[in-house]
Formats: C-alpha cells, sequence, structure tokens
C-alpha cells in the first residue's frame, strides 16, 4: 500500500455539499470561502439596484453619450445664448433681408432682414422651456391621480379612467387652435398649461398600471401585514418600484412637447412675435422658401435635431430601465 500522508494541523475538513467531508489545507479553505464572483468582488458585495444598474449600461451606450450631450448643449444655450450668440435676436435690417450668409452672419437673413443664426439660438430658450415645464407638469399631475387611482381603486379608479377617454378623444391640434385663440398672453405659460391639460392622461395610465402591478408584489404585502400605514406604502415601497416607467414615457413625451410647442406656433395660436421661436421662425419664412430657403432649413433643422435627441434619450433610458430587454 501506498504511504499515507501525515496529518498536518494546518489542514481543515470542509463540506462537500452533499453530506460528507474532504480534507483541505488552510490556504484551499480560504479560496472557497472568499471566491470571487463573477464580477472579480467577494459574495458578500450587495447587488446593484435597479437605478444603479440601469446607470451602469447608460453609461455604455452610445445613443445616451450621444443625445445627453446635445441636450446638455441645448440646455446651456437655453440659460446662456449671449455664449455663442451676441447679437440681438429682434434687431432686423430691412435692406438685408433674404441675403445669404456673410462674414458674423452664417445662416444669412430672414425675410425681415433678421440674423437667422441669432434668432435660431435664442429659440432654443423657448423649446427646451417649454418642453421642460410641461414635461414637468405632466408628469407630477398624471402621476398623483393615476398612483392614488391604482392605489385606492373604486369609484375614484373608475371616474378617473372615464374622465382620461374623454382627455385622449380631443384632437390635441384642434384642442389648440379652439382653446389658445381666445387666449392674448405672449407669454409660453397658455402653451405650457394647455400642454399639461392634454397630456396627463397618458402619464396617468402609464403611473395606474405601475402601480396596481406593484402593490400586488410580495413585499407590499408583508409591509401592509406589519401595519404599513398606506401612505408608507406608496412612499416608501410602490412608488420607487412604479416611477420608472413614468421617467421613460415622460422623457419622450418631452420631445412631443417641444414639437407641438413648435406646430402651435407656427399655426399662429401659440407663441407670437416679438416672441422668438423656432415655430415662429419656420412659419414666417415658409412663404418665401424658394427665395430664401436658409431662413426655413435652419430653425426646422434645430427643431429637429431636438425633438431626436430627446427621443433617443428616452429609448436609451428604456432599455436601461425595462430588464425584459437586457
Amino acid at each position: 500500500m501506498p504511504d499515507q500522508e501525515p496529518y498536518e494541523p494546518e489542514r481543515a475538513i470542509a463540506g462537500t455539499g452533499m453530506g460528507g467531508t474532504m480534507d483541505l489545507g488552510a490556504s484551499e479553505a480560504v479560496t472557497l470561502e472568499k471566491a470571487p464572483g463573477p464580477d472579480g468582488g467577494g459574495p458578500q458585495d450587495k447587488p446593484r439596484s435597479l437605478w444603479s444598474d440601469a446607470w451602469h449600461d447608460l453609461r455604455r451606450n452610445p445613443v445616451f453619450i450621444i443625445s445627453a450631450l446635445v441636450i446638455l448643449f441645448l440646455i446651456v444655450i437655453s440659460i446662456w445664448p449671449s455664449l455663442i450668440a451676441s447679437g440681438n435676436p429682434l434687431k432686423c435690417d430691412l435692406a438685408k433681408a433674404q441675403e445669404g450668409s456673410q462674414p458674423g452672419h452664417p445662416f444669412g437673413f430672414n425675410g425681415q432682414g433678421c440674423d437667422v443664426y441669432t434668432r435660431t439660438v435664442y429659440g432654443a430658450r423657448t423649446s427646451v422651456a417649454v418642453g421642460v415645464l410641461a414635461t414637468l407638469g405632466v408628469a407630477v399631475l398624471g402621476s398623483v391621480l393615476g398612483g392614488l387611482a391604482g392605489f385606492f381603486g373604486g369609484a375614484g379608479d373608475s371616474v378617473l379612467s372615464r374622465i382620461t377617454d374623454i382627455f385622449f378623444a380631443i384632437p390635441v391640434v384642434l384642442g389648440g387652435l379652439v382653446l389658445l385663440s381666445v387666449i392674448t398672453s405672449n407669454t409660453v405659460w397658455p402653451v405650457i398649461g394647455f400642454i399639461v391639460l392634454l397630456g396627463w392622461p397618458q402619464i396617468s395610465r402609464i403611473a395606474r398600471g405601475s402601480v396596481i402591478t406593484a402593490k400586488q408584489n410580495d413585499y407590499v404585502q408583508a409591509a401592509r401585514a406589519l401595519g404599513a400605514s398606506n401612505s408608507r406604502l406608496l412612499l416608501r415601497h410602490i412608488a420607487p418600484n412604479a416611477v420608472a416607467p413614468v421617467i421613460v414615457v415622460a422623457t419622450i413625451a418631452l420631445g412631443t412637447y417641444i414639437s407641438l410647442e413648435a406646430t402651435l406656433s407656427f399655426l399662429g395660436v401659440g407663441l407670437k412675435p416679438p416672441s422668438v421661436s423656432w415655430g415662429i421662425d419656420i412659419s414666417a419664412a415658409a412663404p418665401y422658401v424658394r427665395n430664401a430657403p436658409h431662413a426655413l432649413l435652419w430653425p426646422s433643422g434645430a427643431l429637429a435635431v431636438t425633438v431626436l435627441a430627446f427621443i433617443m434619450l428616452g429609448d436609451a433610458v428604456r432599455d436601461a430601465l425595462d430588464p425584459k430587454l437586457r
């Protein structure tokens, strides 16, 4: 018989997981206890939450990076347009009407002799302000109403569902023509109020469905059994797990709201001169597009890029927050 290996005190007895044991050296036992995970961390590492996992994916998504940089640039020039445009968007010279690109005026002049470049830069302020403020209003109002209806149910849920059906039946552009045509204010607030009025039902439906799904989870039922109040259930357990779809839809809708503001301004019921808006400039340049196409193309291109950036951002956020798409 072969010589048996002498017993060494530094060796340990380790379980095999099948009810038996096997001899291991001390270094081998330590290795099993502290085996690294697939990402190099130990088994004691805390699992990432939905939000940290989503941010981990977004940082590696080129669509998110490109759209975020474009949106960041738009926000900066909306707050400080003078950083890249030193002119006055309301200063016009009829002697230069419809002239093309010149030194210091790369986009040329529109039909009133106004610098197209300066007006395009300053127009971003209006579009971004309307889009962001309208989205915040829609998200807050729709989330609160839809979340409460989905949580409590009953008659309130039925009434809210019928109200949202009524709002869904209203054509957006036609409703804007009717409601905004009787308002004489020349600020962005009537347009924002109109978008919130007709935009909240969509977010409400999304929030209602998310809350109904989240409140059926086991951890919510356990918290309810332990005596948690309705406010605690909503704010601590349901809302953090139901808000992801609302964020995705609101981000995509932001670009739509910017486009809607431009459409209403183009039709003459949104913002009106002397306000600076891409929709106003597109409307003013449309009649002489053959003679001065640059006056139409630049504000139209800025509007298209802005809407596309927000839609791309929303798609990237959706892909990161939806576990089924991974």
